[in-house]
């Protein structure tokens, strides 16, 4: 039956070579701590620093994705309302992700973190072949990053507790298409530092 639980089992991490691995954070940005938002979004952001984390300790590429938008004229703020402006704190990655100078930060002013950037090329000079992803809106801006991986031939994976939905849908149908539609393996937080770990 199409969307069976089998589509799961389309990325094999035992078959993944860790070396062409990147850890791809999808707009955590700014610090939630004392915002309407906190509840919901500190707790995959502490999640996602146990990825950082543990990327780093192994030499995997940690690959930001930050919202970058010229007010005025970037189609995406009618919709959403002034967010993550070029250059402001909100357009920064998360303080609690400790960003650090070997990460590499590709801004972007769509959803996803491909469209007429620089990421593309730059996984492919760092041999990348499988993206790890997280982060936030897991139906907007992560989904469409991870369509476009799976249109340019990535395996995926995607931290289910690791990123939070709260534009738009639910987290559950989120993660659900990725993995029926993009062939995402959908793993948690403790599989993923695990992989990672080797």
């Amino acid at each position: 039956m199409l969307g069976d639980e089998n589509n799961n089992d389309l990325v094999n991490l035992d078959a993944i070579d860790r070396a062409k691995c990147a850890l791809l954070v999808i707009d955590e940005l700014g610090d939630p701590t004392g915002t309407p938002l906190e509840a919901l979004l500190l707790p995959p952001i502490r999640q996602t620093a146990k990825l950082t984390t543990a990327a780093r300790a192994v030499g995997m590429p940690v690959i930001f994705s930050n919202d970058a938008h010229l007010p005025g004229i970037d189609r995406e703020l009618a919709l959403w309302g002034n967010h993550g402006i070029a250059g402001t704190p909100q357009a920064q990655t998360s303080p609690l992700l400790d960003p650090q100078p070997t990460d590499y930060v590709v801004e972007k002013r769509r959803y996803s973190g491909f469209f007429q950037t620089g990421l593309l090329l730059l996984l492919n000079e760092l041999g990348v072949d499988t993206l790890i992803c997280c982060g936030m809106d897991t139906n907007i801006c992560v989904k469409h990053t991870v369509a476009d991986a799976y249109f340019n031939n990535f395996n995926i994976i995607v931290v289910d507790d690791a990123t939070a939905t709260f534009l738009v849908g639910n987290q559950e149908e989120g993660i659900e298409y990725m993995k029926v539609c993009y062939a995402a393996k959908i793993i948690d937080t403790d599989e993923a530092v695990k992989f990672i770990e080797g």
